[in-house]
C-alpha cells in the first residue's frame, strides 16, 4: 500500500496569514463573499493555474478544491485547469442537496472525458444548515445524509450504462442513464464522523476522509468504518486531510507556527470560536475539542498542531515539523492504514515547494512514494524554490499579495 499525496487549491483566497484580517465582523464568519484586500491572494484562474502546474510538476496526484457559498465553483473551476495541466487530477467537492444525481452522473463523464480521466469526486452532505439554507437547502442533519445515501446509491445505478429505477424518500428516478459512462469511474471521497455518516461511508464509497486528529483516534474511525463496510461486504480504503508546515529544521517550522498564531488576536479567535461552535458537524466538534479555544498545548500529538483550527473551519491541525519529522507522522498514519493524504499549507504556492521538494523524497527514500517525474521542460528555480522578488516574495503571475 503506497502513499497517494493530494495538495489543495484556495478557492477562496489564499495568503500567509490564516484568515483575512476583515473576515470576522458582528462576532460571525463573513465568508459568503470574496474581496481581495492588502495581504490576500485573489482565487484568480492565473493564480490557481500556478498552484497546479507546481503541484503536477512536484509528483502530487491530485488537487482538493472546496465547495461553499465562499468560495469559487469547483466544477468550472478545476475543469478550466485541466487545460494547463497533463497528469494533476482533480478531487471536485461539491453538495450532494443541490444538484439531481443524475445531472452529477453525466457531468462526472463529461468531465472525465474533456480531461482524460483526471476526476475524483469528493462529496461533502454539509454540516451547516445555515449555509444549506443559502441554497434552498433545509434538511436537518440526519436528513442530509439519508439523503446523501440515496444520491449515491443514484449516480452509482446511472453510471451502469443501463437504464436505471429508484425510488426511496428522496429521489424517484425512471430510466436514469448517461449517454456514455465514464471511463474509469471515478473514485468517491467522503468524510462524516456522525453515527449518521458512517453507514453512508460504508454503503457507498471508495476512500473515507477524516480531518487530522491523533493518531489514536485516526485508527478509533478506521476501525469503526472498516468494521462497518465488512459487514456490507464492502472494502473501503482511507485518507486523512492536513495542513503541513514543513522546513529543513523544526525551529524554522515551529517559528512559522508561531507567526500564523501572532497575527491572531483574541477577538479574532474568540469570534471564530462561536461561530464554529454552532456547527452541526460532529467532525467540527471533534476538531475544537482538540484545542478548546485555547493558544495553550496546541501540539496535541508529536508534530501535530491544532492552531489552524483556532480560526478556520475543517480542518484544523496541521503537521509541523522538519522534513524528516513530518515523513515520520505521514508514515505513522500510513501504517494505520491511512493511503491519501490531502494536504495544505498557508501560502498553498509555497507550502507546496517546502513540501513536495522536503518531505517527498524522504517519503520516496522510505519506500513510501515513486521518483517525483520529470515536470516537461521545467527551468530549475534558484535554490530549488520558486522564483523570487527581493525580500523572499514569490513571483507571481497574478493575484498578488
Amino acid at each position: 500500500m503506497s502513499v497517494h499525496l493530494h495538495w489543495f487549491l484556495p478557492t477562496g483566497g489564499d495568503g500567509r496569514t490564516l484568515v483575512d484580517r476583515h473576515a470576522y465582523t458582528d462576532g460571525g464568519i463573513r465568508r459568503d463573499r470574496i474581496t481581495p484586500v492588502s495581504g490576500v491572494r485573489a482565487p484568480d484562474v492565473e493564480y490557481l493555474a500556478q498552484i497546479a502546474k507546481a503541484a503536477e510538476q512536484l509528483g502530487f496526484e491530485a488537487v482538493l478544491t472546496p465547495t461553499g457559498t465562499w468560495c469559487e465553483d469547483a466544477w468550472l473551476t478545476t475543469v478550466a485547469l485541466t487545460q494547463v495541466t497533463e497528469r494533476l487530477k482533480f478531487l471536485v467537492a461539491f453538495r450532494p442537496g443541490v444538484i439531481s444525481p443524475v445531472l452529477a452522473a453525466q457531468m462526472a463523464a463529461t468531465y472525465q472525458r474533456i480531461s482524460r480521466g483526471r476526476l475524483l469526486l469528493n462529496v461533502v452532505t454539509g454540516g451547516d444548515s445555515t449555509e444549506q439554507k443559502r441554497f434552498g437547502d433545509h434538511l436537518d442533519h440526519d436528513r442530509r445524509y439519508a439523503r446523501t445515501d440515496e444520491f449515491l446509491q443514484v449516480v452509482r445505478g446511472v453510471w451502469s450504462g443501463r437504464p436505471f429505477d429508484f425510488r426511496g424518500e428522496h429521489y424517484q428516478v425512471e430510466g436514469g442513464l448517461t449517454a456514455l459512462p465514464p471511463d474509469p469511474l471515478p473514485q468517491i471521497f467522503f468524510g462524516g464522523s456522525s453515527a449518521a455518516a458512517g453507514p453512508v461511508a460504508a454503503r457507498n464509497v471508495d476512500v473515507y476522509l477524516t480531518w487530522g486528529e491523533p493518531p489514536a483516534q485516526v485508527k478509533e474511525k478506521i476501525d469503526w468504518i472498516r468494521g462497518l463496510a465488512e459487514k456490507e461486504g464492502r472494502t473501503v480504503r482511507f485518507g486523512i486531510r492536513l495542513h503541513t508546515i514543513s522546513r529543513d529544521s523544526s525551529k524554522e517550522a515551529w517559528a512559522t507556527a508561531d507567526r500564523l498564531l501572532d497575527d491572531l488576536d483574541p477577538a479574532t479567535v474568540a469570534a471564530a470560536q462561536q461561530a464554529l461552535g454552532r456547527s452541526e458537524s460532529v467532525g467540527q466538534q471533534r476538531m475544537l475539542a482538540l484545542h478548546g479555544g485555547s493558544r495553550d498545548k496546541l501540539e496535541i500529538a508529536p508534530n501535530l498542531w491544532a492552531g489552524v483550527g483556532l480560526v478556520r473551519g475543517g480542518a484544523g491541525t496541521a503537521l509541523v515539523g522538519n522534513h524528516a519529522e513530518v515523513a515520520d507522522r505521514i508514515e505513522e498514519y500510513h501504517a494505520l492504514g491511512v493511503e491519501h493524504f490531502v494536504l495544505s499549507g498557508y501560502p498553498h504556492l509555497e507550502e507546496a515547494y517546502w513540501f513536495g521538494e522536503g518531505v517527498r523524497p524522504e517519503l520516496a527514500a522510505r519506500g513510501l512514494l515513486p521518483a517525483v517525474p520529470s515536470p516537461p521542460d521545467a527551468v530549475p528555480a534558484a535554490n530549488g524554490r520558486p522564483a523570487s522578488a527581493p525580500g523572499g516574495a514569490p513571483l507571481l503571475v497574478a493575484g498578488g499579495r
